[in-house]
């Protein structure tokens, strides 16, 4: 059974940081593409960045949304078969939940929650 299961959202100022974790369970992250999206209230969902399956000599390319390019990193833990999105310098329109994604199965995760204050 393939999950998905993000952490580390919650409220934080203008400016401030926070990094979001989503284990994956039941395939191997490396394997695949992984994303992040997020929903704001009452919009559509959006893609947010990637991170490109291992070709062996490399961690797989990432790539960006340029809402968020410059601000936001994705990474990839492969020991812990984890993906990161470490987020710096957050604007209060960067309020939403946030979900990984697998390309592989097209698996989902709950989403956890950012709230940035002005």
């Amino acid at each position: 059974q393939v999950q998905l299961v993000e952490s580390g959202g919650g409220l934080v100022q203008s400016g401030g940081s926070l990094r979001l974790a989503c284990v994956v369970s039941g395939l191997t992250a490396s394997n695949t593409a992984i994303q992040w999206h997020r929903q704001a209230a009452g919009k559509e969902r959006e893609w947010v960045a990637s991170i490109y399956k291992s070709d062996g000599s490399t961690h797989g390319s990432t790539s960006y949304a340029d809402s968020v390019q410059g601000r936001f990193t994705i990474s990839r833990d492969n020991a812990k078969n984890t993906v990161y999105l470490q987020m710096s310098n957050l604007k209060p329109e960067d309020t939403a939940v946030y979900y990984c994604r697998s390309s592989l199965g097209n698996y989902w995760g709950q989403g956890t929650q950012v709230t940035v204050s002005s």
